[in-house]
């Protein structure tokens, strides 16, 4: 598995991640049933394919719970990335995740997570999507930094979009940004770079076309964006649409790693072996950016994206 180092955090981080949202259960977001079994499976089988970077979250449902059961003792193969700022609240047949920002809140989340995932620390903390003003309004910064020096979380870092995310990289504060993109959601593409200009690592989610949700950037035009582009000219024999974008997005200079969530092995696989084929050949990158661009499928200049609406 090829790795990049993730930013000034200096950790060595495979390219290709796993996103942990897959196995979240049932009772979050319309559900994602998973037996013990699936879960002991998916996760033992991302670490035996070298894969070291794991992201999750305390509002993703069972997912830091299994992480905990299934892939505690292998703590030293992976780097744990969790997110904060959430909740779960019960509501009879299924959880809500509304987000509470304030200190308490966040230090009860990285107790939470830490107990489910069986660990003493995560390598990196995030916040999980505030508005600049709500994380002025809690002091976020200063509490991610207060539990970093508790050493309970190693670095610190932000999962954010537009129209915020300028207003984060300006602040320096934070070790990482994770950053919705793929070669069909490219609003965020040059903001990729400027996050990696700070020093910070560029984690990328969304990375084989999945939107983020309830952003105001529905994709529900993607496939009509792909065929404009007309990019399955461009496809290698073989090679799959998904494996085209994962590739496309791991071309991207500056990304540190993309987080792809499933809970089957064989998409799991499906997925390294499309990595291993490695960047796309630089005139083929160029041509797919142009067709998007000549599509509607741009990147956001900074004029435009000063105009994006919460």
């Amino acid at each position: 598995m090829e790795k990049t180092v993730l930013g000034r955090t200096g950790l060595e981080v495979t390219k290709l991640g796993y996103g942990a949202m897959e196995i979240r259960g049932p009772r979050v977001w319309n559900g994602r049933p998973v037996s013990d079994e699936d879960a002991r499976r998916i996760l033992n089988e991302v670490l035996d394919a070298g894969i070291n970077f794991i992201d999750t979250s305390y509002d993703y449902g069972r997912s830091e719970e299994l992480i905990g059961q299934f892939i505690s003792r292998r703590r030293d193969s992976y780097i744990l990335a969790t997110k904060c700022g959430c909740t779960l609240v019960d509501h009879g047949d299924h959880d809500e995740t509304p987000h509470v920002w304030t200190r308490d809140n966040l230090l009860h989340n990285i107790e939470t997570s830490l107990r489910r995932m069986k660990t003493d620390y995560v390598d990196l903390l995030q916040l999980h999507g505030p508005t600049v003003q709500q994380a002025e309004d809690g002091r976020l910064i200063e509490v991610l930094k207060e539990i970093q020096a508790s050493g309970k979380a190693r670095w610190i870092g932000i999962s954010s979009y537009l129209p915020h995310l300028p207003d984060y990289i300006a602040t320096g504060a934070f070790d990482t940004y994770q950053i919705p993109y793929s070669a069909l959601e490219r609003a965020h593409e040059n903001l990729i770079g400027a996050a990696a200009a700070t020093g910070a690592g560029a984690i990328i989610r969304g990375g084989v076309g999945q939107g983020e949700p309830g952003a105001g950037r529905g994709l529900a035009d993607r496939w009509t964006h792909w065929e404009a582009a007309k990019l399955d000219e461009l496809r290698e024999e073989g090679e799959s649409r998904t494996g085209f974008m994962l590739r496309f997005t791991l071309t991207h200079p500056n990304l540190s790693t993309t987080i792809v969530g499933t809970k089957n092995p064989a998409h799991l696989h499906e997925n390294i072996r499309d990595a291993a084929r490695g960047k796309l050949p630089a005139d083929v990158y160029a041509e797919a950016k142009r067709r998007l661009d000549a599509a509607g499928c741009a990147p956001l200049t900074p004029a435009a994206a000063e105009r994006v609406e919460p």
